[in-house]
């Protein structure tokens, strides 16, 4: 398997991370993942868009332009022959001795880029079928905006629903859902679609952007509107979204059953427009 390590495509066991990195150390850097379909990529000018609105936010500087990024990263899907499946990314602070919680000069400390990829097919039985999630105190910092690789907030959150066999967990603050652990989140009551306004206190989707895109142009009603956890589990349809999911339907939330615990019509509905924006892009999708 081919990576790509800083302007190099090598061998993934040539990589040699430095203990000192400020990835490593203190979580100091950024990441973002593109998903393909027969072999083209699905968004990739929104995904590399936000790793560079986030390396604006946090002082970051990026050691490419967008379009060299983008080539690099086309030439190691392509490297790799991943027709369907993930490209990952992340840019860290660099390597600073010794070791300091304050920002590097950028000129004497470069950032330091990987990327690596997975062949990942889709799982089309279980976007019908849909899963099971919990909810949980959102405990996370208030940049939750910013696509950190500071992720450990998220992980336990994660955690919490696989010991109880659940696939996600659904973050609040004082009762107002804000995203799952690793999904932004979304609810349909009486025909109408909501998601959690973009913000601090949320990433902004590419996914995200995607259906509610597809949404409107199909005459779907959408506000962007926060809602409480009693809203959630009152909601006719309940669904996540990211960028390797698509749009999942989530059929029971804290053991009690989504409506009757199946995929409901909007759902669907939304699944088919969102097939049908990659298509347009990507080719037949299988």
């Amino acid at each position: 398997m081919k990576v790509l390590w800083d302007d190099k495509i090598v061998d993934r066991n040539e990589v040699e991370i430095d203990m000192e990195d400020r990835g490593y150390q203190l979580g100091d850097g950024l990441y973002e993942v593109i998903r393909a379909y027969n072999g083209t990529f699905f968004t990739a000018d929104e995904h590399i868009d936000r790793l560079f609105t986030g390396a604006k936010k946090i002082d970051l500087v990026l050691p490419f332009t967008k379009n060299e990024l983008k080539e690099r990263l086309y030439k190691l899907m392509r490297e790799n022959e991943i027709e369907t499946g993930n490209i990952y990314f992340q840019v860290t602070r660099g390597i600073a001795i010794p070791r300091d919680h304050s920002y590097p000069d950028p000129t004497k400390v470069p950032a330091v880029f990987t990327a690596s990829t997975t062949k990942v097919p889709r799982d089309q039985a279980k976007m019908d079928r849909g899963i099971s999630v919990i909810t949980l105190p959102d405990m996370r910092w208030l940049h939750c905006d910013i696509k950190s690789i500071s992720l450990l907030g998220n992980v336990m959150a994660k955690h919490e629903a696989h010991k109880v066999g659940a696939e996600e967990a659904i973050q609040h603050r004082e009762g107002i859902v804000t995203e799952g652990a690793s999904t932004n989140m979304w609810m349909v009551k009486d025909g109408v679609i909501y998601t959690h306004p973009d913000g601090n206190l949320v990433l902004p989707g590419i996914t995200k952007i995607v259906l509610l895109d597809v949404a409107r142009k199909a005459g779907i009603p959408v506000k962007e509107e926060a809602f409480t956890l009693e809203q959630l589990k009152n909601a006719d349809e309940v669904f996540s979204s990211s960028t390797t999911i698509e749009a999942m339907p989530i059929i029971e939330i804290d053991g009690v059953k989504v409506n009757d615990g199946k995929r409901g019509p909007v759902v669907k509905q939304l699944q088919d427009l969102y097939v049908k924006a990659v298509e347009d892009v990507c080719g037949e999708v299988r």
